[in-house]
């Protein structure tokens, strides 16, 4: 039986269950019409495939071309190999330089100063690390981008307009100004133990990432948040000028100190901004209450018991001691807490990282020096209120 007999079957089979006057009989159609469906899409997938052949053949549907077995259609990463991870342990380890065939094409982009490229392996790990372990890397916005290209950014949003039917609009230009990324030097120079040396290639790489990461983390989240121009290391979110209105003074932590930040935050972007603080002042807040006794600030524990705290409903990230706390002796205009929406920082890195090896004259130990490449800026300060300490 073929398709088009198959088809005037089912039909018929329709007809005649609506005619059936047994159960016997609409069971017995049933179980025929069953089979006829099994029937059915063997042959139309038989068909397909048939269309599919005369297709290839003639040209009309381009077929894929497998690499063989062996070969690879992208070239290999040279840093990402077993053997020059291996080779890049000894130099760690014991001082050996990686063989020259190990790095052949690099001249062009080794600096004096990075005398070995961190294998890629590593490299993602370290960054991998870094994000997991930071409390503001986390909530900026990562970027990898060439040093010294424009990036576009916009401080005016159209407008929409009511007009009569058949009438227009007026044509709004669009204003767009720019940001580019220098390069800042992080250097991070560590000192391995002697149980390193005799540690196997994972431990190795382990402890490497370890040390390495633990160390620039505190690095660039110092920078983030500080009053750094930007001169020689990212430029901070506090050294930015807030919008008129929006750079507060207090005195005492009341509950009217929330209050005012809270309203001179814009409502076009009250999402996504969150409270930064330290851990102290957070908990000079933890006490208050509002007009009808509700605290307004809650720390509540999410998924793993990790706390989630928040201050009138707005999130609160806690920076460590990379922000002065509140205190009456605190320096006249100092600043200890501010909203700010994070993602509107962003953190250009330059993933290529390198290291350099020496040893200490007086000392004896080998010292190893990781550099990378980074820079940062705000691209949009809107939602950026600041309180600071007033006389």
């Amino acid at each position: 039986m073929n398709l088009q007999a198959i088809i005037a079957r089912l039909a018929a089979i329709d007809e005649e269950v609506r005619a059936a006057t047994t159960a016997e009989a609409v069971d017995a159609l049933a179980t025929e019409k069953q089979g006829l469906l099994t029937k059915k899409a063997e042959l139309e997938a038989l068909e397909q495939r048939k269309q599919t052949a005369m297709g290839l053949t003639s040209g009309t549907i381009p077929g894929t071309v497998f690499a063989q077995r062996g070969m690879t259609t992208e070239p290999e990463d040279r840093f990402d190999t077993p053997e020059y991870r291996r080779a890049f342990q000894r130099f760690i380890q014991r001082g050996a330089p990686i063989p020259v065939e190990l790095r052949t094409g690099d001249e062009s982009t080794v600096t004096t100063d990075v005398a070995t490229v961190i294998p890629t392996t590593i490299a993602n790990t370290i960054i991998e690390k870094i994000e997991a372990l930071g409390m503001i890397l986390p909530l900026i916005t990562r970027t990898s981008y060439a040093t010294g290209v424009n990036l576009p950014t916009s401080t005016v949003r159209p407008v929409a307009t009511w007009v009569n039917e058949g009438a227009g609009s007026d044509r709004q230009k669009k204003t767009t100004s720019y940001v580019t990324f220098s390069k800042h030097k992080l250097r991070c120079e560590i000192s391995l133990s002697a149980e390193v040396g005799a540690m196997a290639l994972s431990a190795f790489e382990a402890s490497f990432v370890r040390q390495v990461s633990e160390a620039m983390v505190k690095a660039i989240e110092s920078k983030i948040i500080s009053i750094d121009t930007g001169t020689a290391n990212v430029r901070g979110i506090l050294a930015e000028t807030p919008t008129t209105g929006q750079a507060l003074t207090a005195k005492t932590l009341t509950y009217d100190t929330l209050i005012n930040a809270e309203a001179a935050l814009p409502q076009q972007y009250e999402a996504g901004a969150v409270w930064c603080m330290t851990k102290k002042t957070f908990m000079a807040f933890v006490g208050m209450t509002d007009a009808e006794g509700q605290p307004i600030a809650r720390t509540t524990y999410g998924i793993g018991g990790i706390p989630e705290r928040t201050l009138l409903g707005r999130p609160v990230a806690l920076c460590g001691d990379y922000l002065d706390s509140f205190a009456t002796t605190l320096t006249t205009g100092k600043i200890f807490a501010f909203i700010f929406n994070f993602r509107d920082y962003v953190l250009n890195t330059v993933y290529d990282m390198g290291i350099q090896r020496k040893q200490d004259w007086d000392t004896e130990d080998w010292l190893t020096k990781a550099v990378m490449s980074v820079d940062g800026k705000v691209v949009d300060v809107s939602s950026l209120v600041t309180i600071a300490k007033s006389a």
